[in-house]
């Protein structure tokens, strides 16, 4: 019988992290990270080579693989200010330790990405005079600008400084396993005791039992579905999560100069006329790219990338709503994903991208309308439509009011040539609820990360990792 101290599923931030720290802390003599996607080495997206996404099989190397969406992403680390009172960005991974605790978590997950290559260089900790500008500006347009120190990781840099992580992982003894997918928990009278696993590439295969009295899910946004069914088929207690949805917004560099000269990315959030609903900026790519990530069923997103080298003369941002289902609807990943579908078939599986112009004057983007265009789309392979007929009446109500409201600050902001793609969706499972040691009400079922609900991005997830080591620490003490 194959058992282990510790099995872990999923290889991102939150994962990875907690092996890390294992590792510090002389804990890790037998630990198992499972991960459905490639080695970091092995992982590259066709995209770039043939001008369209080609549904890799059996998953998307964007989304799946060593350090998850991470090592693909624009790799920003977000850190907060000394003088900040609370955690503004990244999840709520400070209501479970609190505040004190989780800047400190922040401190050290920082200095750890800086021993394996991070830049050193801090973006937004200059130019408050100018910063202030801007945020006294939104204040009056009742928009909230977040301005916290990031450190820009840079797509390419991420996947250097995760393949380093995996080489010391393995180097000390952290034993990983790739292209395997966890098919289902092993749970006995309230304890779990292992997981059933198979080849990624195989579904013929018998399912294999490996077993463990301590499980970790540590699945991302990637496994948030996953992580659903499981929830629902064991009765791990959840409370009702978020879905943002949205589009990913790309205009000319000139008309975010300042914003991206003083801060890199700025986090925007307001309340907008007539519903009220949160909406936010999210992961601004400076002179980026917009991409493509594929997920379970072939649902195609759109994303963002931004490289240190390789630069366009456009930014791109997420504009996201966030909805909250309660009764008698409470499944936002369901939503979410119809959402998706829609926009898909709209696309005929593609992303699909519109000019702002044409959705006010109530109207589909053509292809020739496109490449006369003054905002040139960096994604190559999206298809000129009209995501007004999927995106519903409230999202679409709530970005227009949103970029309207932005326009009084940055000046362009909703100049007709910019460019709206969709579906951008930021999958959250229905919050698995943990007790203070992050232990779910399943003895020895741990949940971290983005998938359960706990965290938002690289640096939060992280910090919950190094955070879950040092309480299983304790406790096999």
């Amino acid at each position: 019988m194959e058992k282990y101290d510790l099995i872990v599923i999923g290889m991102g931030p939150s994962s990875i992290f907690l092996a890390y720290e294992l590792i510090q802390l002389k804990k890790a003599q037998n630990v198992l990270l499972i991960e459905e996607g490639k080695r970091v080495e092995n992982r590259f997206c066709p995209i770039e080579k043939t001008g369209k996404c080609t549904k890799c099989k059996p998953f998307c190397s964007i989304t799946s693989g060593f350090s998850g969406a991470g090592a693909f992403s624009d790799g920003k680390l977000s850190l907060y200010n000394p003088e900040d009172d609370d955690i503004y960005i990244g999840g709520s991974l400070h209501e479970y330790i609190g505040v004190p605790k989780t800047k400190e978590l922040i401190d050290y997950a920082d200095k750890v990405y800086l021993k394996f290559g991070a830049d050193e260089k801090l973006e937004g900790i200059e130019h408050k005079e100018e910063i202030k500008k801007i945020y006294d500006k939104s204040k009056k347009e009742g928009i909230n600008l977040i301005n916290i120190p990031i450190r820009h990781l840079g797509t390419e840099k991420s996947h250097e400084i995760y393949g380093r992580i995996e080489k010391y992982l393995e180097n000390n003894n952290i034993n990983l396993m790739f292209e395997t997918v966890v098919e289902d928990l092993i749970i006995q009278e309230g304890k779990v005791k292992g997981v059933k696993i198979k080849p990624a590439k195989d579904n013929e295969s018998d399912l294999q039992d490996i077993y463990s009295d301590k499980v970790v899910f540590a699945v991302g946004r990637k496994g948030a579905n996953w992580l659903t069914q499981m929830c629902d088929k064991y009765n791990i207690a959840t409370k009702p999560g978020t879905v943002d949805i949205g589009v990913r917004y790309e205009l000319p560099d000139k008309i975010m100069e300042k914003v991206n000269n003083y801060m890199y990315e700025g986090k925007f959030i307001s309340r907008p006329e007539p519903f009220r609903d949160k909406v936010r900026t999210f992961c601004q790519n400076p002179s980026g790219f917009v991409s493509t990530e594929v997920y379970d069923e072939n649902l195609t997103l759109v994303n963002g990338h931004s490289y240190k080298d390789k630069k366009s003369t456009n930014t791109n941002l997420a504009i996201l709503v966030s909805h909250n289902f309660t009764y008698p609807f409470d499944k936002p990943i369901d939503y979410g994903r119809n959402v998706a579908k829609n926009l898909n078939e709209l696309g005929n599986g593609n992303i699909v991208v519109q000019r702002l112009g044409d959705i006010y004057r109530g109207k589909r983007t053509w292809e020739e309308e496109l490449k006369q265009n003054s905002v040139e789309p960096t994604l190559k392979a999206a298809v000129a439509g009209d995501i007004t007929f999927a995106l519903g009446y409230r999202t679409m109500t709530d970005i227009l009011q949103f970029i309207r409201g932005l326009d009084k600050v940055i000046e362009g902001f909703a100049n007709p040539d910019n460019l709206l793609y969709g579906p951008e969706i930021k999958f959250y499972s229905n919050k698995v609820k943990v007790d203070e040691n992050f232990e779910t009400n399943i003895k020895g079922l741990y949940s971290i990360g983005d998938g359960g609900g706990m965290t938002r991005g690289l640096m939060m997830a992280s910090c919950s990792g190094v955070e879950l080591a040092r309480i299983l620490a304790k406790t096999n003490n």
